[in-house]
């Protein structure tokens, strides 16, 4: 059982509460959480950083599998159909334009986290770290494959991967720090 339904079956207000309605809830709230964590940029250097990627991390580690996909395909369906979840709006470009790749990065990383995490990898701080680790390349690799084939892979690694490699080894180190202590708190 992953750490989600722990906690739901933990809490009384959901209790007789059909489990697709929950589930409901829950692809919202990550929607939500996917949302405000794409438009709030942080300070960090060399580049500013928003902190979607560590949603996506908190997601897969907490969610499972399907509920995890789920999410994010609802994530993108909301800003395909228009609606500025997205870090600058939202509609169909963003699922083609030069963001593509990282967009359906996240979708499988949420997953492959997911796994991980049903395998019992967000028990321990080293197994999370390799989930997480293992999550983040997949975003880059997706990201800067599609990039690349837009403006060239040399320009898509210097604009696409360097610059973000910092805040990103930062926000993996914070997800590992919370994520096997949630998962103590909650069993």
């Amino acid at each position: 059982m992953n750490n989600t339904r722990i906690l739901i079956n933990n809490l009384k207000i959901f209790q007789g509460i059909n489990q697709n309605i929950i589930n409901i809830f829950l692809i919202l709230f990550g929607t939500l959480l996917l949302t405000l964590s794409a438009k709030v940029q942080v300070p960090f250097w060399p580049v500013p950083m928003t902190m979607q990627t560590f949603i996506v991390f908190l997601i897969g580690a907490t969610y499972g599998v399907r509920l995890s996909f789920f999410t994010l395909v609802a994530y993108l369906f909301e800003g395909a159909i228009g609606l500025p979840v997205f870090a600058t709006g939202g509609g169909i470009v963003y699922l083609t334009g030069p963001t593509a790749g990282y967009l359906y990065g996240m979708t499988l990383a949420a997953v492959m986290i997911s796994f991980f995490a049903d395998k019992g990898f967000s028990t321990s701080y080293f197994k999370t770290f390799v989930s997480l680790i293992l999550g983040s390349v997949l975003i880059f690799l997706l990201g800067v494959l599609y990039l690349s084939s837009i403006i060239g892979y040399n320009k898509a690694i210097q604009a696409g991967l360097l610059p973000f490699i910092p805040s990103e080894l930062f926000k993996i180190a914070l997800a590992v720090m919370l994520i096997p202590t949630l998962n103590k708190i909650l069993k």
